[in-house]
């Protein structure tokens, strides 16, 4: 555990990309291999299902250092972080830790387990101590971390409460772990980055295995790392000739990689989630596919030739149960457009045009598994046009592709561009915020808009990104200075400040007060010159959502 905290803190007091790979090179060559394993399990942001409550954590605090709950309260308002509220709470109250020991740390807090206080292996914390927790009453939780924590410092004790909470987070990627352990064992990225993808328990063989020169992957239901695209923010024209470049609707549906293999199949989102049993449909369409294919494509809802909107395709994401009643209810397609198997062989390295026609060779432009068509312009500026008109076909833009391009591993600039369409945007208020999380859980940056709804402000979205960091800093303090009421770590403000958000899609929703749900909302600027009473209305976004409706229609 001290080692992989020193970890998380080289990581965490950087900003340099490659200290933080070199911090985590040099980890994986010299931690045992089991801790190893579980620490590329945390940092590649998988987490342990939640042991203990969120509210345990800080009544366990209380019960350590003796104090009123007020004061967890007002130190709680001024960190933003339950965990690393406990973690310098119990450092600051000598009572509550100093001295204390595995083995004499005072009733009721007393471990089950005292034979040892040497430091011990990470893997050995999570797999003898922090597992067992689950299914315990909570008065024997107690006891048992309580007991632990004298012998932690206050990082080793932040990390100890973010992982029984399920909420451990660190500012890395999974590309740049990645590289660490490639890196680390002298292997090409790409083999490290296949290795880490789908479905793994953590243990030293595993992570043998990872790093191996010699091993071959014989998980056949394993996905490959997904290519991804970079935002076109420029002048289009300055991709050049567009023969160079192949150019597709952007869908707006779920991102997955569809693989037969020795006559399974398997169906991976991107997010690397086993949703194969949630589309039946597709399941059956691709028993038809040669054996040894892997397509990556789109999950779309898709009704009389042309999809659905993303809100349609929610109803089917989390369905565990009546799957065939919401098939027929919701009908999908799997949009492909790249193929990275065929007969068994990897095919990622060919040309983008090779890979083409040879996925169009395996399946029709019709039916649940169908090629995502290839849009044909004269020009760029005849694109732009088709772009303008992507809500009308429920899409999301254009993807530009250079048709020499390899298929790669995550996201690299030059090959592969996503040309979106601008967003809907709305003018909104502030009037709730509530600390964010990571490097800005000290800070008030989670934010709460509403729109008029005669005289109320009815909340329409929540967005945390689009500021610089001096306008959250700005931000920060004023709502400090102007909170109305506090409610837990949310803060009711004065009604002042106006925002322009951004959002990709509007849909009714019953679980919303104003009765609409906004898409993957973001602030766009913030509209000083505006005053709060000339924000928008219910009214306006209502009329936006009619005219989405249309569009789609």
């Amino acid at each position: 555990m001290r080692q992989f905290a020193e970890l998380y803190d080289a990581i965490d007091s950087t900003t340099s990309t490659n200290a933080k790979v070199a911090a985590m090179a040099a980890y994986f060559a010299g931690a045992p291999r089991a801790d190893a394993a579980w620490a590329v399990f945390f940092l590649t942001g998988r987490r342990l299902k939640r042991l203990v409550p969120h509210a345990s954590i800080g009544e366990w605090t209380l019960a350590a250092t003796g104090l009123e709950e007020w004061m967890l309260g007002e130190c709680y308002s001024v960190v933003g972080d339950g965990a690393e509220t406990a973690a310098l709470l119990l450092d600051a109250v000598p009572a509550a830790l100093k001295g204390w020991t595995t083995t004499d740390i005072v009733q009721p807090f007393r471990a089950a387990d005292t034979s040892s206080v040497a430091p011990l292996a990470l893997a050995a914390w999570v797999e003898d101590r922090i597992l067992p927790l689950r299914g315990l009453d909570p008065a024997e939780q107690q006891r048992r971390v309580t007991a632990w924590l004298g012998d932690l410092d206050r990082l080793e004790r932040f990390i100890l409460f973010k992982l029984l909470t399920g909420e451990f987070r660190v500012g890395v990627s999974q590309t740049l772990v990645v590289r660490a352990l490639a890196h680390a064992a002298s292997l090409e990225a790409s083999l490290v980055a296949a290795r880490l993808m789908g479905e793994w328990t953590p243990s030293a063989a595993w992570f043998e295995r990872v790093l191996s020169a010699e091993h071959t992957d014989d998980d056949r239901s394993r996905p490959y790392p997904f290519c991804l695209a970079a935002p076109l923010e420029g002048d289009v024209t300055s991709l050049g000739e567009l023969r160079d470049w192949q150019v597709e609707w952007k869908w707006d549906g779920i991102r997955a990689q569809l693989i037969r293999r020795e006559e399974a199949i398997h169906l991976w989102s991107r997010g690397e989630e086993l949703i194969t049993h949630r589309f039946p449909e597709i399941t059956a369409a691709a028993t038809h596919l040669p054996d040894g294919t892997v397509l990556d494509g789109e999950v779309l809802a898709f009704r009389d030739d042309r999809p659905l909107p993303f809100s349609h395709l929610q109803q089917r994401i989390g369905r565990q149960k009546q799957v065939a009643q919401m098939s027929r209810a919701v009908p999908v397609v799997f949009m492909s457009y790249d193929i990275l198997e065929s007969d068994g062989e990897d095919v990622r390295p060919r040309p983008l045009s090779e890979r083409r026609a040879l996925l169009e060779s395996v399946l029709a432009t019709a039916g649940v598994l169908r090629v995502s068509p290839e849009i044909v312009g004269s020009s760029w500026q005849q694109l732009a046009g088709m772009r303008a008109n992507s809500r009308a076909l429920a899409v999301e833009g254009l993807m530009i592709k250079r048709r020499t391009s390899s298929y790669g591993v995550g996201r690299k600039r030059g090959d592969w561009w996503k040309w979106k369409i601008d967003p809907y945007s709305i003018d909104a208020v502030l009037i709730y915020a509530q600390p964010g999380s990571g490097k800005r859980a000290s800070m008030l940056t989670d934010y709460t808009f509403g729109v008029w709804a005669g005289e109320e402000l009815v909340p329409i979205a929540k967005a945390y990104s689009g500021l610089t960091n001096e306008e959250i800093a700005e931000v920060d303090k004023w709502i400090r200075r102007h909170t109305r009421e506090r409610f837990g770590p949310v803060r009711h403000v004065d009604p002042v400040h106006v925002f322009e958000l951004g959002f990709e899609g509007i849909a009714k929703s019953s679980r919303h007060r104003s009765g609409i749900a906004v898409r993957f909302p973001r602030m766009l600027r913030w509209r000083r010159d505006k005053k709060a009473e000339e924000a928008d209305t219910l009214d306006t976004v209502r009329a936006l959502l009619e005219k989405a409706d249309a569009d789609v229609r």
